[in-house]
């Protein structure tokens, strides 16, 4: 059933990258040079897309906190000015609330069951806590484009007070399942009301946006291979729509 569970949820992300393709299409740009851009090598994402899941624990803790991670931007976003963008936010953060229940349910029945099971979903977290803090973006000091996105509306919170409210809500949670989070300067700040934590290592975070992740070439080479693979049936499909076209009289 948990399999069951995770493989609807790879379809409704698969869904939630249609969305977003159509949003970016109502800039100017084809969703073929979009995807011709990813495949490529040419185009950018998200860091977490690069690293490895070992165990089911992983697929676990990326359903809960990746997740949680994606709503708290997802959410601040969703009330920008950029129309077509909100839109399909406002779809994609209802389907990832379901997500994120299904990732804590997942989370805690290993943090509650057996000793192997704790210790799994304990390497989980170690494993991804460094990405799951390079996920909201460089601090705000070192952005290069979070001012002038700010500006416009079309990002509703900054890449700091993003991860700062991320904190606020699910370092408790974690604490709750007696989980161990890797960084032993992470505390909550009385003076400031914030989290203070250890700087997340922003090298890393760069290699692995520009290509050089663990499993960059990897998933690229899959993404190349999906697309090959795939090119009959897009041909098909085109071929057999004009031969069905009306000539305009």
């Amino acid at each position: 059933m948990r399999k069951l569970t995770l493989m609807a949820k790879v379809q409704d992300e698969i869904g939630h990258a249609q969305l977003l393709y159509s949003a970016a299409e109502t800039l100017g740009k084809s969703r073929e040079e979009m995807t011709n851009d990813l495949i490529n090598g040419k185009s950018k994402y998200s860091n977490v897309f690069n690293y490895p899941a070992f165990t089911w624990a992983d697929t676990a803790v990326i359903a809960w906190l990746i997740d949680a991670g994606a709503i708290v931007n997802q959410v601040a976003n969703s009330k920008g000015s950029y129309g077509p963008y909100c839109r399909a936010l406002d779809r994609i953060c209802s389907e990832e609330s379901f997500h994120l229940k299904y990732g804590h349910d997942s989370v805690v029945t290993l943090a509650t069951g057996t000793p192997t099971q704790r210790k799994m979903v304990q390497e989980a977290l170690t494993r991804w806590w460094p990405p799951i803090m390079h996920f909201f973006g460089p601090s705000d000091k070192m952005s290069q484009h979070t001012e002038i996105l700010m500006r416009w509306k079309v990002k509703m919170a900054s890449n700091d007070d993003m991860r700062q409210q991320f904190l606020n809500t699910y370092v408790p949670k974690i604490w709750d399942l007696k989980l161990t989070i890797p960084d032993p300067n992470l505390k909550f700040n009385e003076e400031t009301k914030k989290w203070d934590y250890t700087e997340p290592d922003w090298d890393e975070f760069k290699r692995v946006i520009n290509g050089d992740g663990p499993c960059n070439a990897e998933r690229l080479a899959v993404r190349r291979m999906a697309e090959e693979r795939g090119r009959w049936i897009r041909e098909a499909l085109l071929n057999k729509s004009e031969k069905y076209v009306v000539p305009l009289a």
